[in-house]
């Protein structure tokens, strides 16, 4: 212990937390309704910012926009195993901070009331770029910007067209990722595939839209040759759960994301079961309106503006969507709901 206090004392190193290197790189982004300041003293750690935000569109939500702030800190070489996944993320909070950990050397703390956040990465992490994006660094551009601006956070995806939102929930597997795609390549506007936010007085969603991801065996319902080229060039990624699928960037696909939030106008429950030779809707009644999205959403039903958001979901048009012969009966289904 003495050798520890030893170590902090201001004599002994004038900078002993690295709360102030020699030189700092800026990065900005509007995010989320927020602006974001990305600082760091590694040119390498801002690229993975550019990699994940830069060219999305600048959403606006009602208000000023608030400004947060991100640093991104180079720490020692951790001698991650280059042949093995990271360590898993424990998520951990309490005294206002929120943090997630891989091990000492990686790890990521936010303050929601400072708007601030710090995201450690060592050397070795840098050799999964996409870990770091979805575990660290999401993780506090995620929680800054909900908790920050009192945004619901879904896990749902989102379409749309000429500024209007249909969420899309459903459990792992439902299709939603699929459905969105084929969205996006008909002609409708792209969103996000599994995060959304909503600001809950004007239900204005919106979220981060660089990334769709799907599995290999969802690419036979491609009949266009370019687009299919495309796809299979995106690079791989493998989740936790030993599933590889497609990282399609959407940024630079077949169409520009949804360039404003979209104001909701209805929720979809994704089902598995195929329609058969029935209807791909079923209107879906109150109660088990409820019942389904609250299961659905854990985390979001535990924050402070749920039952306002949800008392003002349940005067939308609530509907269930089962599977037709090919993706493209359901984005037909989902224009229909959309409106001309």
């Amino acid at each position: 212990m003495a050798q520890a206090d030893q170590r902090l004392r201001p004599e002994s190193s004038p900078d002993p937390f690295g709360e102030r290197p020699s030189r700092l790189y800026h990065d900005q982004a509007r995010l989320l309704g927020g602006l974001f300041e990305f600082e760091s003293s590694s040119r390498a750690l801002l690229r993975l910012v550019k990699a994940a935000y830069a060219g999305l569109p600048r959403h606006r939500l009602p208000g000023r926009a608030p400004r947060f702030r991100i640093r991104l800190q180079l720490s020692g070489d951790d001698a991650t195993d280059p042949s093995a996944m990271p360590p898993a993320t424990l998520l951990q909070g309490g005294a206002g901070l929120l943090t997630v950990v891989m091990n000492a050397a990686n790890f990521a703390v936010v303050c929601p009331a400072a708007r601030a956040g710090l995201v450690a990465i060592s050397r070795s992490m840098l050799r999964f770029p996409q870990q770091v994006r979805y575990e660290l660094l999401e993780f506090a551009v995620f929680a800054l910007a909900h908790r920050g601006q009192r945004l619901v956070s879904l896990h749902a995806a989102c379409v749309g067209w000429r500024r209007r939102g249909l969420l899309l929930i459903g459990e792992s597997g439902a299709g939603k990722s699929v459905l969105s795609l084929h969205c996006a390549l008909h002609g409708l506007d792209f969103l996000t595939e599994d995060a959304t936010f909503v600001e809950p007085e004007a239900m204005l969603a919106t979220g981060v839209s660089n990334f769709l991801h799907v599995k290999a065996d969802s690419l036979h319902f491609l009949d266009d040759a370019a687009t299919l080229s495309r796809i299979r060039r995106s690079p791989v990624i493998r989740r936790r759960s030993g599933v590889e699928k497609f990282e399609i960037d959407m940024r630079r696909f077949c169409r520009p994301p949804a360039q404003t939030p979209l104001t909701l106008g209805g929720v979809v429950f994704m089902s598995k079961a195929p329609a058969g030779g029935g209807s791909l809707l079923r209107t879906v009644q109150r109660r088990e309106f409820l019942t389904r999205l609250e299961s659905s959403q854990a985390y979001a039903a535990t924050q402070p503006n749920w039952k306002a958001f949800v008392t003002r979901l349940s005067t939308l048009p609530a509907l269930e969507l089962r599977r037709g012969v090919h993706p493209r009966d359901g984005v037909d289904a989902l224009r229909g709901l959309l409106g001309p």
